[in-house]
């Protein structure tokens, strides 16, 4: 399958069945055009988008509106310098969209996804979370060269983080992702295990030299 980027307006067209729908998603769309954005920008949540949008049409079992709102609304509010940004951004999902008449179903789906987006862990079963994270992670299975801007656009917006601190808090994560028994959970995206472990073993031997 390939993957063909959706722009704002396709996905305006998705998600806006009604003038208020349409309306919430333009100014979420807006909110990944900030400043201090390097890496979790426009750019970024297009690509997840269009990966979900994707990976749905092949799963019918998966709710693609929840799963498509909750990718629009995962990263909305980003700010490096706090521990809770993806809370934020879920009650930031709620609020807009009850404001636009959405129903408590898809308000508290959506809300539960994006929050799973904070420790990427997927229970069995579980395929709106799995299209999501999947998603979102797919980045990290990139080429080399996608993964080279990747993490040149998170560090730029870590800029006031001093360069040894950088080192010894990357180095954290990628542990930490490495840890995860497995960071792909739908087939289609399981070619991307390795490459992805690769290109975070090769981050972390520049950062520690182990």
């Amino acid at each position: 399958q390939t993957l063909e980027l959706l722009t704002g307006d396709d996905l305006t067209e998705l998600l806006g069945v009604d003038a208020a729908r349409r309306l919430v998603t333009a100014r979420t769309l807006a909110r990944y055009s900030e400043a201090h954005r390097n890496y979790h920008d426009t750019a970024h949540v297009l690509a997840v988008t269009s990966r979900c949008l994707l990976l749905c049409s092949a799963m019918p079992s998966v709710e693609r509106d929840a799963v498509l709102w909750a990718a629009l609304f995962h990263d909305a509010i980003y700010d490096p310098r706090s521990s809770t940004s993806e809370a934020d951004s879920a009650a930031l999902a709620a609020e807009e969209l009850r404001s636009a008449g959405a129903g408590a179903t898809l308000v508290d789906e959506v809300v539960r996804l994006v929050l799973l987006t904070a420790g990427h862990s997927v229970a069995d079963g579980d395929h709106n979370g799995a299209v999501l994270v999947d998603s979102d992670l797919a980045v990290l299975g990139g080429t080399a060269e996608e993964y080279r801007r990747y993490v040149d656009g998170v560090r730029r917006e870590y800029a006031f983080v001093p360069d040894d601190a950088w080192r010894i808090g990357r180095a954290r994560v990628l542990t930490g992702l490495l840890a995860v028994p497995l960071l792909f959970s739908i087939e289609s995206m399981k070619p991307r295990e390795i490459i992805a472990r690769a290109n975070m073993r090769a981050e972390l031997l520049s950062l520690t030299g182990e």
